[in-house]
């Protein structure tokens, strides 16, 4: 795994996110994981990408994906993504349950 990457909705929720683990206690985990924040146009995608195309890319980029939007409500949804291609070498996609908890609770934030 390379990186993260943030959902084009939760860009800046991430970059706090991020902000966060680089700072104690985390710093040590995340410099061993040499791990990078990238954002869409980092890896060739564009805000009006299909979740399909969102996930392969992940896949392929080797990065792990932040959302918060993570419903089946078409073919080419992320849920559809992860259900019909996913396989035992496949990296996950993180959800965030409660985003405005998330924005408004650093406790919850922190668990996170």
């Amino acid at each position: 795994m390379k990186g993260i990457l943030a959902d084009v909705h939760l860009a800046g929720d991430i970059e706090k996110l991020v902000s966060a683990m680089q700072k104690e206690p985390w710093t040590e985990y995340w410099d061993f994981l040499g791990m990078i924040l990238y954002h869409f146009d980092d890896v060739g995608l564009t805000p009006t990408s299909v979740d399909t195309e969102i996930w392969l890319r992940c896949q392929a980029e080797q990065v792990v994906l932040i959302t918060n939007n993570r419903n089946e409500d078409s073919t080419d949804s992320l849920e559809t993504a992860i259900r019909t291609l996913n396989t035992p070498t496949s990296l996950p996609v993180f959800t965030i349950g409660n985003l405005a908890r998330f924005q408004k609770n650093k406790a919850y934030a922190d668990r996170v």
